[in-house]
């Protein structure tokens, strides 16, 4: 877009969001890129605006689609699939101002607040209730609830208690032509119509923008019980989380750790390491106290079986060792290129082995970790982004990873999406009348596709 042009569109844009609604000049530098900054994504949006309430939204969405101007809605800026960087440019909206808490019943178990809370604030508001929000992605004090709902984002407790979508009940959002649309609330049965709401969780700003949402708390567990068991190898540690689950032991969280990932936090466990250990499951039961301990007795006892060793933390101190693996192993050489690929529990030794494979043949430091329970793992290539060549052959392991996942039955994401960076890869795993209906939707939300385009793309 010219110079002249970008003026023009700041101008018009002023006009629906107010002075301090569209930002220019260095200001707009954060929304360029978002976590997979260090894979080199990066973009120049046409501008940037901070609309201040739905009803702006919803004009921003009407002059989008009478001028064919692209939206690309954003939350936090934690994602890892590039779902909100304005690759192709556009107006980047970003939802940070729809912050307000809209209500709090904690007698009903609901929380109804803007787009634009953090993660961290909505696990605050349940908890100083005597209540409990399960969903815990990376970034709590970044992440916004908006973006976490727009991509099914999901985490460590998702074994037990799901994505986040399963926690939504309710849904504002913005559609094209410039409609505010409220789909489902308070109502703990409601099963008429189409179920708009789920349509809406996981799309990624590609249907529509999500403004607030309402959710559905619990009553929090008495007693959380982690246990953190130490493996010599993948093969024994997944044969072990395989047997955990085959015995009905319902943990909370079944997460894992392979070795070259345990080596890079190895000095930040609160006690030390065992020096032959190769691969760790990180567990948590919770629940009523007697319930949780005769729970976390089973589970202790099924892994001691073939563990190096099982401990008994306190549950703040491991979930924070746990946080840091990502940023840590970002660290150890300066970036990643990291995915997030599922497959069959029985295969997840398999993958791994992969993973390291692929390493080894493109001369690439690798690492795994990730929620083992879901056979759901965090692969990652480990880089100096200044190497162009180094970013190349992690960009094509990446391709790669895709392959080996779906050779084991599994697919190319369980919780970050398929944004910018993996467009096109639904095709390699779904068939083309899925492929077909996938895109009919997009056309019947978005006939003029301006919400994000690019993005979420079943096929190239």
């Amino acid at each position: 877009m010219s110079a002249g042009a970008t003026v023009s569109l700041a101008r018009e844009l002023r006009g629906i969001v107010g002075e301090d609604g569209v930002l220019t000049g260095a200001a707009t530098a954060p929304y360029e890129t978002d976590a997979t900054a260090s894979r080199g994504l990066r973009g120049v949006p046409d501008a940037v605006v901070v609309p201040s309430s739905a009803e702006e939204v919803a004009e921003l969405v009407a002059f989008a689609c009478a001028r064919g101007v692209a939206l690309v809605p954003r939350g936090g800026g934690t994602g890892l699939a590039g779902g909100a960087v304005p690759v192709e440019g556009g107006v980047v909206v970003s939802l940070e101002r729809l912050g307000g808490v809209h209500e709090l019943t904690p007698e009903a178990w609901r929380l109804s607040v803007g787009a634009g809370v953090t993660t961290a604030t909505v696990r605050r508001l349940a908890r100083e209730n005597g209540l409990f929000f399960p969903p815990d992605p990376g970034a709590a004090e970044q992440s916004h609830i908006g973006g976490n709902v727009a991509t099914n984002a999901g985490g460590p407790h998702a074994f037990k208690y799901g994505n986040t979508g399963t926690w939504v009940t309710g849904i504002e959002a913005v559609v094209p032509p410039g409609e505010v649309v409220r789909v489902g609330g308070d109502q703990r049965k409601d099963v008429g119509g189409y179920d708009i709401k789920s349509l809406l969780v996981g799309s990624e700003g590609t249907l529509g923008i999500i403004t607030a949402v309402t959710l559905r708390l619990l009553p929090a567990p008495e007693a959380l019980l982690p246990i953190v068991a130490f493996f010599a190898d993948a093969e024994s540690g997944c044969a072990a989380v395989a047997e955990v689950i085959a015995n009905g032991i319902e943990a909370a969280a079944l997460d894992f750790l392979d070795g070259p990932s345990l080596e890079v936090v190895r000095g930040a466990y609160p006690e030390a390491v065992p020096d032959d250990a190769g691969f760790v499951l990180i567990s948590e039961v919770d629940g009523p106290a007697e319930e949780a301990a005769r729970q976390a007795a089973e589970l202790q006892a099924c892994v001691a079986e073939t563990a190096i060793r099982t401990d008994t933390p306190v549950p703040a101190e491991v979930w924070r060792w746990r946080d840091g693996v990502s940023g840590a192993m970002s660290g150890a050489r300066g970036g990643k290129v990291s995915e997030d690929i599922f497959v069959p529990l029985p295969r997840l030794a398999d993958a791994i082995r992969g993973v390291h494979e692929i390493g080894a043949e493109l001369d690439l430091p690798t690492g795994t970790w990730g929620h083992a329970g879901d056979g759901n793992l965090h692969a990652s290539f480990l880089i100096d982004p200044s190497d162009p060549a180094q970013l190349d052959r992690a960009n094509g392991a990446a391709d790669r990873l895709f392959t080996l996942a779906i050779d084991l039955g599994g697919g190319v994401t369980g919780e970050h999406g398929i944004g910018w960076v993996k467009r096109g890869q639904l095709a390699r795993q779904w068939t083309e009348g899925a492929i077909v209906l996938h895109e009919q939707i997009k056309r019947s939300f978005d006939p003029a596709n301006v919400l994000n385009p690019g993005k979420k793309v079943a096929r190239l």
